[in-house]
This record gives C-alpha cells, structure tokens and sequence, in this order.
C-alpha cells in the first residue's frame, strides 16, 4: 500500500523537476540501451557485408509498425489511465490495462500472422534489392515471428510508466538490450548464423524482457492485477485508449514508412545497396537520440495527465516548462555531437565501402542539426495526447515522418537526386517546428491565460 502511495504522490505532490527525472530518466535510460537494439544488430551485421547491413535496415520499418500496435494499447491506456488515477478511479483504471494487455497480444498475433504470409512481396515493397532480398528474408522472418513478446513489452513499458514505476520499465529494457549486444556476436560469428544469427538474439532478450514484466505481475508489485477476467471491453475504455493509441499507431506506421520510402526510392532511382544501408544507419542512430527523449517524455506524459485530470494547473505549467528546457538541451548537446563526429559514426557500420561513409556522413551532419527541434515537437504533441487533445496530437506526432516528410522526400528526391533523399528530413523537421510553434501557442494562452477552459 505504501508503494502505491509513494507512486501516487509522485504523480501529484513531488516537486516537478524530481518527479520528471524520477520517472523520465529511468524509462530514458531504458529506450537508450534499447536502441542498441537496432544499432546492435546493425553493427555486426555491417562485419558480414554492406547487403547483409542492406538487409537489416529493410526489415527495420516493419519492426516499428508492429511495435506501434503495443504503443497503439500501451500508450492509449496510459494516457487514460494516468488522468484515472488522477481522479481517483483506481477500479477503471484497473481495467483499463488487462484491456489494453490483452488486446495488443490479440491484435499482435493476427498481424506477425499475416506479415509472415507475405513477408516476401512486403520486403519487395520496402525496396529490398535482388542482392539484399535473401538476406532479408532470413532476418525478418524470425524477427517478425518474435515480435508478439516486444508488443507485450512494450504495451507494458507504457502502462507500468503510468502508474509511477518506470525503474521496471527500465531495468526491463536495459536487461534486454545487454542481452543483446552479448548474444549478437555469438550467434552471427561464433556460431556462424549469420544474420539468422542477429534476429536470434533480439528474440532471446525480447523474451528476457518480458519475463521481467510477468515477475512484476505475479509479485503483486503493480497497482492492477492484469487479469483477463477484468478485460472490460466497454465504449468509454476502448474510445479512451483508441482516441490516444490511434494517433500513436498512425505516428509509429508513418515512421516506419518513411524510412521504406527512402528505400524504395534508392533502389528505383539505381542508387544501390550502399545507400540503402547507409540512410538506414542514419535513421538508426538519430533514433538512439529520439528514443531517448521519448523515454524522458514518457516521464513528463503521466505528470501531465494526472495535473490535468486533477485540475492542478500550475504542477502543468510547471511540467510543460522544464521538460521543454531539459528535452531541448539534450537535442542540442546529441544533435552537435552526432553532426560533429558524422564520419566516424558512419564508419562503425561497415569496412570498406566508401560511398556508404560518404552518403552517410552527409546525411547524419544535416539530420543531426535539425534534431535540436525534436524535443520542442515531442512535448507538445506528447502533451496534447496527454491531456486527451487526441487531434492536435494526432497532427504534430505525424508531422515529421509523414505529413511533412512524406510528401517533401517525394518532391526534393525527383528534383535533386540522391541530394533530396539526404536533405528531405531534415527540411521536414524545419517544418514541423514551424507547425508547432503555431499549435503550441494556441495551447500555451489556454493553460497560462485561461486555464478554466481547458
């Protein structure tokens, strides 16, 4: 009971600035060591060949698409559920996680169904090339298969956040990621799996992590059972967690397809399999950077709904403030560095091959300057989903992988080349702030000047 009420006074009574880095840095710590499971399975790949590199970065937007289904649940649920506790509804709020838990697995399952069904045409689609194809295929499909544990993860990664406990979230996904990097070069040199080998080993720690999440359950360290008697499938729980997790979901399916698009483009355009692995990279070390800010925000978002739904504004304010200094700070600071030090982080991923350190050099410079906006775009559209603005939400989390970019990576890779698949996301981040600044204004007179209306 103590530890409940520990966790519920963290929400409320904490001073902000101890609040957020008591329930942001843990879950930031986490998505950072989680990122090394994408750069991980890069990098030693990269030892086996730029086609095998090729082949990783294909799969890699079907893993965000799957992982979005546990963020449709997840973060829908914890949204709701954060604003319930806030209210005192601790019975609803219950019910709202076994719903969400149990539903993302369903759902889960019925995809990672039909993704292997036709894995084939799929990585055609997202620009896999004659060379990269075999490979892909070996990697994607036991990835893909092994991703119903990561859906619950990361279903669960939310949900335990929300309720104040994300040292769990933490020393689940650090568990994991360790694992990872551990077991990568066993399984791909030592035993000679190769890339077999990489898509092995992030099962084993998908799998570590979830038993993890199963030992806080059956230890009664939560606030809810998670039983599946408790599924409540009513319309209020299912358009709460929907109105947030859709957004969330569409966020995750338009990153994804970003990052196929730029594929799909280098192929069709005859730029090669070095390119593809190189912007591949690219994304995957920007988003050792945004996980990382996102795992902060995932500190600030159950602060915001429980301030909101208990109508304590100022603790809003005063949220919104220091998450928009701390988040933006760290942009600027891993923003510099990745621009500053851009070749050689391109030159960790492979051994020889030139074009890609060249393409990858110039493409991490840019999109490394103009991640300094990230953490400005993130609280705001984190904030707006978290207060229950599921529309504002939905527009400034799709903003810069697909409102802004999709359209833009179009336009500048027909005009410029291989220069407008380089520059196109950056320009989309230029954008976005814009649209932003223009969003978080209206927001930011409700709250200050008129914070009856919200």
């Amino acid at each position: 009971m103590n530890k409940t009420n520990n966790k519920l006074q963290l929400l409320s009574t904490s001073p902000v600035p101890k609040a957020l880095l008591a329930l942001g840095i843990p879950t930031m710590i986490g998505m950072m060591v989680n990122a090394l499971y994408n750069l991980a399975d890069t990098y030693f790949v990269a030892g086996l060949g730029t086609s095998q590199n090729g082949a990783i970065s294909v799969a890699f937007p079907i893993g965000q698409i799957i992982v979005g289904l546990g963020l449709l649940f997840g973060n829908g649920a914890a949204s709701y559920i954060s604003r319930l506790l806030g209210k005192g509804q601790k019975d609803i709020a219950g019910k709202t996680a076994s719903t969400a838990v149990y539903s993302s697995l369903f759902i889960g399952a019925v995809i990672i169904i039909i993704t292997s069904i036709f894995l084939t045409p799929i990585l055609k689609l997202l620009g896999a090339t004659e060379s990269i194809l075999p490979y892909a295929q070996i990697y994607t499909r036991i990835y893909v298969i092994s991703s119903i544990f990561n859906v619950f993860n990361v279903t669960m990664n939310n949900i335990v956040t929300s309720e104040g406990s994300a040292k769990t979230t933490m020393f689940a996904l650090l568990s994991g990621a360790i694992l990872n990097v551990i077991l990568d070069p066993i399984f791909i040199y030592t035993l000679n799996f190769g890339v077999a080998g990489a898509a092995i080993a992030t099962a084993i720690s998908q799998i570590v992590s979830t038993l993890i999440y199963i030992q806080y359950i059956l230890r009664k360290k939560s606030n809810f059972s998670f039983s599946i008697k408790e599924c409540s499938f009513t319309k209020e729980i299912i358009s709460e967690i929907l109105k947030i997790g859709i957004p969330t979901l569409v966020f995750q399916i338009l990153s994804g397809v970003s990052i196929a698009m730029i594929s799909r483009l280098a192929k069709d355009f005859g730029y090669g399999d070095s390119v593809i692995a190189a912007m591949g990279n690219v994304s995957k070390v920007i988003s050792v950077g945004s996980l990382m800010v996102f795992g902060f925000i995932k500190g600030f978002q159950p602060i915001a709904g429980f301030s909101y739904g208990a109508g304590n504004y100022d603790r809003l304010k005063k949220s919104i403030k220091t998450s928009l200094l701390w988040s933006t700070g760290f942009c600027i600071l891993f923003g510099i560095s990745t621009a500053v030090f851009s070749t050689e982080i391109m030159s960790m991923f492979t051994q020889n091959d030139s074009k890609l350190i060249e393409t990858g050099s110039k493409a991490l410079i840019t999109n490394g300057i103009t991640f300094i906006l990230f953490g400005f775009n993130t609280v705001f559209s984190s904030l707006f989903l978290s207060i229950g603005k599921a529309t504002k939400g939905f527009i400034l989390g799709a903003c810069r992988q697909g409102l802004c970019f999709i359209p833009t990576v179009v336009f500048m890779t027909f005009s410029f080349g291989l220069n407008g698949i380089i520059y196109s996301q950056p320009t989309a981040d230029v954008i976005t702030a814009i649209i932003t600044a223009i969003m978080a204004a209206g927001l930011y007179k409700e709250i200050f000047n008129n914070p009856n209306d919200l």
